[in-house]
C-alpha cells in the first residue's frame, strides 16, 4: 500500500507514516515555539468539536465514533465518571454543531460549494515544498477548487484569525499539492452566520513565506543537515 493510500485513514495521517512529512500544523510551532516540535500535543474541547463538525458535515457514517456525555460541564462528577481518561463531547456542544450543520447544508450556495461537483472528501496529497516533504488532507476536492470548512467566534474577524491560525500558509500549501486555489466556507458559532472567504495573492504570498521560514527552521534544528542544537534554542524580540 502506498504512503498517500495509508494517508487516507487518520490512524496513519497522525501516526507513524503521517510523521514522515511536515504540514500545516507544523507551521505555528516551527516559527514560535521549535521545542514544542514533534512532541505529542493534546486535544483541545475545540480541536474535538472542529473535528466533529467536519465529520458531521463530511463523513456524517462515522458520527457514532465520538462519545458524547448529558453533562453540563467538563468538571461535573458525570462527567469525570463516564468520561474516563478521554476528552468527550458534551451534548450540549453537539446540539450547537448539529444547528450549525443544518443552517449550512440549507444554505444553497454553501451547499453547491460542499457538495455539488465534488470528487472527494477528506482527500490527503503529498508533496515536496522548499525541498522537504509535505502532507495535507483536503476537506473538499473538486476540479476548480479545494473548500475547507471553518468554524469562527467572530465573522467579521475571520480575517485577522486568518493569519493567526495560518490559514494563509494552509492555502498556500494545499494550493501546491492539489494545484487549484482554496476557498474558505466559515460559520459563526452562535449565530451561524455564514461567510465564503477567496484567497487574495497577498494571502498566498504571506503563506508561502510563512512556509519558507518554517522550512529554514526546521532543517536547521531537525533535518539530516541540521546545524544546531534545538536545546540552544532562544527567542529574540526587541521591547
Amino acid at each position: 500500500m502506498s504512503s498517500l493510500d495509508l494517508l487516507r485513514d487518520d490512524n496513519h495521517y497522525y501516526g507513524a507514516e503521517g510523521k514522515k512529512y511536515l504540514s500545516n500544523s507544523d507551521i505555528g510551532i516551527l516559527l514560535k515555539n521549535p521545542l514544542m516540535y514533534g512532541k505529542q500535543r493534546d486535544k483541545t474541547p475545540e480541536m474535538l468539536k472542529g473535528s466533529y463538525f467536519h465529520t458531521l458535515m463530511l463523513e456524517p457514517e462515522k458520527i457514532d465514533t465520538f462519545v458524547v456525555i448529558d453533562a453540563s460541564t467538563r468538571s461535573t462528577k458525570k462527567y469525570k465518571e463516564e468520561s474516563g481518561d478521554q476528552l468527550c463531547l458534551l451534548s450540549s456542544e453537539v446540539e450547537e454543531l448539529i444547528s450549525m450543520g443544518e443552517a449550512m447544508k440549507s444554505n444553497m450556495e454553501v451547499f453547491e460549494y460542499v457538495y455539488f461537483g465534488a470528487t472527494g472528501f477528506e482527500v490527503p496529497a503529498i508533496g515536496e515544498l522548499f525541498g522537504t516533504m509535505w502532507k495535507g488532507k483536503a476537506d473538499i476536492v473538486k476540479s476548480t477548487m479545494i473548500v475547507d470548512i471553518k468554524t469562527t467566534s467572530d465573522i467579521d474577524k475571520f480575517r485577522y484569525s486568518a493569519n493567526a491560525y495560518n490559514y494563509d500558509s494552509q492555502a498556500w500549501i494545499y494550493n501546491q499539492l492539489f494545484g487549484v486555489p482554496m476557498v474558505f466556507v466559515v460559520i459563526e458559532k452562535g449565530s451561524n452566520r455564514i461567510g465564503i472567504f477567496d484567497c487574495s495573492d497577498e494571502f498566498l504570498d504571506r503563506g508561502r513565506e510563512k512556509v519558507k521560514s518554517a522550512v529554514e527552521v526546521w532543517k536547521k534544528f531537525f533535518g539530516p543537515d541540521a546545524t544546531e542544537d534545538i536545546n540552544q534554542f532562544v527567542t529574540h524580540l526587541t521591547l
